[in-house]
């Protein structure tokens, strides 16, 4: 069956989809906001059915959880159940230079060369991966993007036209999954669908956000919604008092490590408890973002006041936040006692391959990276600051350094680290013989043109804050990456070995 075929009958089954509309509840508040362990590591407790008494649920039929209620209220529908096949609208669309030319190029083909996006206010488009580079190609899918952005008048085009100087490009925001959150366009009870894979880091919003592929890209340009099937949901209970030498990274790895990396495999993945609750919003974008690394279909923590506030100053745009039920159906549930756990490290070449970071003192290190979507946010590099600044020493490798954002870039030079006596982190990195911070983008994080900034181009042992350790993942095929917490990564450039961060932080 050709792909015009296959298109033109997704577009007649949903023009001809039977909605039915979804009551109010009792439990949707509508809200308007402002612009020692073991050696084996076994945390978890055994998987169970989960019981709970029923929330307020009006006069919703069944029980469902966080995502189902927000596939139902998408579909326009009462209730859905997990398996059920539904469209639904997407609030949000993104795409980026890696993945945007190809989903353009479907659009045209199918809907048409003249035809235009379903929603240009919905349709947000980020460049991000390859930036920094001459390679023409990336370069080319640079202007591929800016093209069809002002054909179509896409109002949220953050474009970057001078390559010698970020600055000079107040549109230009980095990263996609951090610039989406900080422009506002994370917001709870929501459909946000992206042509990368870690678009699930929004779910830390308490909203539904997964990663599509260029074909499914094309037809949500064209339409504004999709066919999804409703994932099961896997429960994540973390409870206890955070370690000071713990990050949300570590938890992510220690999950991972725990159900492997097809552990969730297209399953919702809803975490909860006093751990998690006491997360601030980009230390939830860290759990959500890694949620694909076990095989997730999406990752989502329930919105509360920490994430209305991160929201004040960021959206006008009226949003309903949905909580599980507490009859909600879920596959399966793990329990954590996160006072217990230890800095990890997941060794080459699977997130799964976890490793207590006291474990590998053995292992010589060549570089250190802190960066990207998972760990080169605000709250990492102030974390590698803290360390820095409690060691009082200077690397021993090259340290690199990737804010994900532009905002990221000036908290980095003008966030004052607390108890450093009016350092900021620029300050402290350089004190500390690290790399001066780089332009922001995804870097190295995806390897790309051998130009690009930080790229792994020599078979080298590195430690990263990043989200994968394939082979090749960084560039060099060769070369061996050690996935860490900003903590150990910045402990281990300290010593060139992979360190245990608690050896600077106690």
């Amino acid at each position: 069956m050709s792909n015009s075929l296959i298109f033109l009958l997704l577009i007649i089954e949903q023009k001809d989809k039977s909605l039915s509309v979804v009551p109010s509840t009792s439990q949707l508040s509508i809200y308007k906001c402002k612009k020692p362990i073991s050696n084996n590591i076994s945390m978890a407790m055994a998987t169970r059915q989960s019981e709970r008494k029923p929330a307020t649920t009006g006069s919703m039929k069944s029980p469902m959880t966080m995502t189902e209620k927000i596939l139902a209220k998408g579909a326009e529908k009462a209730e859905v159940k997990a398996g059920d096949n539904v469209w639904v609208n997407v609030d949000v669309f993104m795409i980026n230079d890696i993945s945007g030319p190809g989903s353009i190029g479907i659009f045209q083909k199918e809907f048409g060369e003249n035809a235009k996006v379903w929603d240009r206010e919905k349709v947000v488009v980020i460049p991000d991966h390859y930036i920094f580079t001459s390679d023409e190609r990336a370069n080319r899918n640079v202007d591929i993007l800016r093209e069809f952005s002002l054909d179509q008048n896409i109002k949220y085009f953050y474009d970057i036209t001078d390559l010698s100087n970020f600055k000079a490009n107040p549109d230009y925001k980095g990263v996609c999954h951090i610039a989406l959150a900080q422009e506002g366009h994370c917001r709870p009870g929501e459909i946000l669908l992206g042509t990368d894979s870690h678009t699930c880091t929004a779910g830390a919003f308490g909203q539904f956000a997964t990663g599509i592929g260029n074909t499914e890209a094309g037809f949500v340009l064209g339409t504004g919604a999709l066919l999804l099937k409703v994932p099961q949901t896997l429960r994540f209970v973390m409870n206890g008092e955070m370690p000071d030498y713990l990050l949300a990274k570590d938890l992510i790895l220690q999950i991972i490590g725990e159900i492997s990396v097809a552990g969730a495999t297209y399953k919702s993945m809803e975490f909860v408890g006093t751990t998690v609750e006491s997360l601030n919003m980009e230390e939830r974008m860290t759990l959500c973002n890694m949620v694909i690394e076990a095989g997730g279909k999406n990752g989502v923590v329930a919105a509360d006041s920490t994430t209305f506030k991160y929201l004040e100053d960021k959206t006008s745009v009226p949003y309903e936040p949905v909580y599980s039920d507490g009859l909600a159906s879920f596959h399966s549930e793990f329990r954590f006692d996160i006072s217990k756990l230890e800095p990890l490290v997941a060794k080459p070449h699977s997130p799964d391959n976890r490793a207590l970071a006291r474990e590998c003192k053995h292992i010589k290190i060549d570089r250190v990276y802190i960066g990207s979507c998972t760990g080169g946010k605000t709250q990492d590099f102030l974390a590698a600051a803290k360390l820095f600044l409690a060691s009082g020493k200077k690397v021993k490798v090259p340290t690199f350094l990737v804010p994900a954002t532009q905002k990221v870039w000036v908290d980095i030079y003008t966030l004052i680290v607390p108890g450093s006596g009016g350092k900021t982190c620029s300050q402290i990195f350089e004190e500390a013989g690290c790399d001066t911070p780089a332009s922001p983008s995804c870097a190295a994080c995806m390897g790309g043109p051998k130009d690009t900034y930080a790229r792994m181009n020599e078979a080298q042992v590195c430690v990263s804050t990043t989200n994968r350790n394939f082979p090749g993942r960084m560039g060099h095929k060769e070369g061996q990456i050690y996935l860490a917490s900003p903590y150990t990564a910045a402990a281990s450039a300290l010593t060139g070995y992979i360190t245990d961060p608690r050896e600077f932080l106690h």
